[in-house]
């Protein structure tokens, strides 16, 4: 795969099925954060508001979400049944996406960089 441009041509590279996962984590991610931006970074997408917030991409067999180490620390417990590591969670690709957990920890992130952003003003 060619390093895509933006987050619509990362996603265009994907069969329709995953696509449309990807469209729907995109959708709640912009839901938990309105003024995020999006970027590419790494190759994949990523969301920017008043710092890294988190960044996503589509594999064979699953879907990453990277929410940084505070974002997989404080939500680990509710990750279960996925594979994680430090800053990474590992969505199978055959199950539906878990949205409430993800808007979470969106938000989490959203409100962690907010209090980085006014600290670093101070």
């Amino acid at each position: 795969m060619k390093k895509p441009l933006d987050t619509n041509e990362y996603i265009k590279d994907f069969p329709k099925d995953v696509q449309e996962k990807l469209e729907i984590l995109r959708e709640t991610i912009y839901k938990a954060a309105p003024g995020a931006i999006e970027r590419i970074s790494y190759g994949m997408p990523s969301f920017y508001w008043n710092g890294n917030l988190v960044y996503f991409a589509a594999y064979k067999n699953h879907i990453g979400f990277y929410p940084t180490a505070s974002g997989i620390e404080n939500f680990k417990e509710e990750f279960t049944k996925y594979k994680f590591s430090k800053g990474a969670v590992q969505f199978p690709i055959d199950e539906p996406l878990p949205l409430k957990l993800i808007t979470k920890i969106v938000k989490f992130r959203a409100k962690e960089n907010l209090q980085k952003s006014k600290n670093k003003k101070k």
